[in-house]
């Protein structure tokens, strides 16, 4: 968290570092970090709904991942906010351009007419409160589903806290499945308010899945190795390995699918968004992508590498690097230009917000024992085997 403070004071005095520059490495942190904690939350509530008995031992892995989702939607509401008070301004340098109060008024430098066909669905008070009142839900049911989690172990009589957990979990996933959709519109997509697209939203719902359970085979592996998880072997790996596997397949099918038919079809409101990412992010862009799919496809496919900790560990940093960079991909673009901009102030926000996910997700994980007491299918788990 230091490094992310000493980034704040050196673009405080660097007039080179802009506003908008600010702001999208802001926003940048907020959505990866979001995802994560949200991929492990959703990963969270399908265990429950699918009445999976092996991830039981490392439930309290992924609760605690779950933990960081305030944090995150906070940074991302901060970025809203600010581009709210500087489109009222009339200010070009935000980070969400249709926000500008000219961006709607004919015959302005800044018109954009697209915006106004968009307009009963993209505005500010609309796009506000959507996003008070999703995340504000996402977080009340994970929070819910970690509480009942804990009081569970406290009591003998846990049955009807798991059912609740339960329920709480099957609207969860439902609520979820339809808000990440209008989320990924509003947060991501409206950076590039020219481009629309009808399957980002999976996209991105694959990008939170994948980088939230490889944050919980990290975090698992590294329990484990302070000798507080007894009770996870190589089966349980070996599970989540094939959740990483199957997940990066998917990501992959997804990402080539979108830019396949973006280039077959060649429509110029669609191709927008590739076109200025092939053209000027160039090695980014190929980078993520060969890496996100050949890596895991070619090194994970096989049975001794999902149960083998180095190699789950070096794949996925791997991959969490690369989709880092393919968030980097989504916001800068859009934000501050053509002309890619990387140095040692991204570099210190990307610190801090680190700095800040471990110290929470760490903290939380401490406050509750991590071997899970009271669970109708803790059995099952501890002897689960493949």
């Amino acid at each position: 968290m230091g490094l992310g403070v000493i980034a704040l004071v050196y673009g405080a005095l660097n007039q080179q570092i802009s506003g908008t520059r600010f702001w999208a490495s802001i926003l940048l942190e907020g959505l990866f970090f979001t995802f994560i904690s949200i991929g492990a939350s959703f990963f969270m509530a399908l265990q429950y709904v699918a009445q999976a008995g092996w991830s039981v031992v490392v439930k309290r892995m992924y609760e605690a991942l779950s933990t960081f989702l305030p944090f995150g939607l906070l940074a991302i509401f901060a970025v809203l906010i600010a581009s709210v008070i500087g489109g009222h301004n009339d200010s070009s340098d935000i980070i969400y351009k249709w926000m500008q109060k000219s961006a709607t008024i004919p015959g302005s430098p800044a018109y954009d007419e697209f915006l106004v066909k968009k307009g009963a669905y993209l505005n500010i008070p609309f796009v506000i409160i959507r996003t008070v009142i999703c995340g504000g839900l996402w977080i009340y049911m994970v929070r819910m589903m970690r509480k009942l989690s804990i009081e569970s172990d406290l009591t003998n009589d846990f049955l009807p806290l798991h059912f609740k957990s339960l329920k709480v979990a099957a609207v969860f996933i439902v609520f979820f499945g339809v808000t990440e959709q209008l989320m990924a519109w509003d947060w991501v997509m409206a950076i590039d308010v020219d481009w629309h697209s009808t399957l980002f939203g999976w996209y991105l719902f694959d990008d939170m899945w994948l980088t939230g359970v490889i944050s919980i085979i990290l975090l698992t592996l590294y329990v484990r190795k302070k000798g507080l998880l007894p009770n996870v072997n190589e089966n349980h790996m070996h599970n989540l390995g094939l959740w990483m596997f199957a997940l990066s397949v998917l990501w992959g099918y997804l990402w080539f699918f979108q830019f396949m038919f973006y280039w077959y079809t060649d429509i110029p409101d669609e191709v927008v968004y590739f076109q200025a990412r092939i053209d000027h992010y160039r090695v980014a862009f190929w980078v993520m992508f060969c890496i996100n799919l050949l890596v895991p496809l070619i090194i994970m496919m096989t049975r001794d590498t999902k149960r083998n900790s180095k190699y789950l560990i070096g794949v996925g940093c791997l991959i969490l690097i690369t989709h880092w960079i393919d968030a980097y991909i989504w916001v800068m673009p859009g934000t501050l230009g053509l002309k890619p901009a990387f140095g040692p102030y991204e570099i210190g926000v990307l610190l801090g917000f680190i700095g800040l996910f471990l110290y929470v997700v760490l903290t939380n994980l401490a406050k509750v024992p991590v071997a899970v007491k009271n669970h109708p299918f803790l059995e099952e788990s501890i002897h689960h085997h493949l």
